[in-house]
């Protein structure tokens, strides 16, 4: 492996990408790191150690209304800051390897919708998309901005301020507030409970997007993970699977991730800096 670590002159780091992606047929799996510079927080520290907040799970969400309750609560005043969350300079730089015609596909376990305003196209959203959600009675989907419209016409007054967001979308508020929020149900069925279009903690990733994950790393030239710590196995599968297959994995991540081991290249630096330098290289 190809160590590179924050210390080391920028170039040399950029370089050993550069000659992976210059190959063509990339595959990009990303994660919450690529977004932190959008203001959006990760799960993990730059140590792979979960932060303070608990994630909801499945298990809780589909078998406790009032956890259920208490989620929508904090997601709807959360999502404000999701929504107006921007690409950044990351994201455009992978939507520039894209356009140049570098990459073979785009993976990416966020849930932010970040990589297709950065210009990505055709990206697999391995655990869903929080402006989308379904109804678990009867399953439509629908927009989330549909939702939002319909919920602050339900809770008028509802509205306490929080700086402290968590990543999968909902606010840290403090309990005697989410008791006066009022939740809506489906719009379709008028009777089942919602839920963001993406897998919780404890839930399964359907197959058929595992299996269309793993057949663009089969035919990756080369596998680029791009901040993520890899700490779960939805995402470390596919590194798993690229280096069974010989097929080169580079990982840029602040701090430490489970798949360095199996890294070819390994550059430990700000995703802000690296790929804006890796596109201008590659694709400028």
């Amino acid at each position: 492996m190809t160590a590179l670590p924050l210390e080391a002159p920028q170039d040399a780091g950029v370089d050993a990408l550069a000659d992976l992606v210059a190959d063509g047929d990339a595959v990009v799996l990303s994660g919450a790191g690529l977004s932190t510079d959008s203001g959006i927080p990760d799960y993990r520290g730059a140590t792979g150690s979960l932060r303070r907040h608990t994630p909801m799970t499945y298990q809780t969400f589909t078998r406790d209304p009032r956890g259920r309750h208490r989620y929508w609560a904090r997601s709807f005043v959360g999502w404000r800051q999701i929504r107006g969350a921007r690409p950044n300079a990351g994201h455009h730089a992978v939507g520039e390897l894209q356009a140049a015609g570098l990459l073979g596909g785009v993976i990416t376990q966020n849930v932010d919708g970040l990589h297709q305003a950065g210009g990505a196209r055709d990206v697999v959203e391995l655990h869903g998309g929080l402006d989308r959600t379904v109804c678990l009675q009867c399953g439509d989907v629908a927009g989330r901005a549909e939702l939002d419209q319909r919920l602050r016409e339900a809770n008028p007054h509802f509205g306490p301020r929080t700086d402290e967001i968590n990543p999968d979308g909902d606010a840290e508020l403090p309990d005697e507030v989410l008791d006066g929020f009022v939740m809506v149900d489906c719009l379709a069925c008028g009777k089942g409970p919602l839920k963001p279009d993406v897998v919780f903690f404890g839930e399964t990733v359907p197959r058929d997007r595992v299996e269309q994950c793993f057949d663009l790393v089969e035919r990756a030239g080369s596998l680029l993970v791009l901040g993520s710590s890899l700490t779960v196995m939805s995402g470390y599968r596919f590194v798993l699977r690229a280096a069974k297959l010989g097929i080169p994995v580079a990982i840029v991540n602040v701090g430490p991730t489970r798949g360095d081991a199996k890294a070819d290249v390994r550059v430990d630096a700000p995703l802000g800096v690296v790929l804006p330098a890796l596109a201008a290289r590659c694709a400028g």
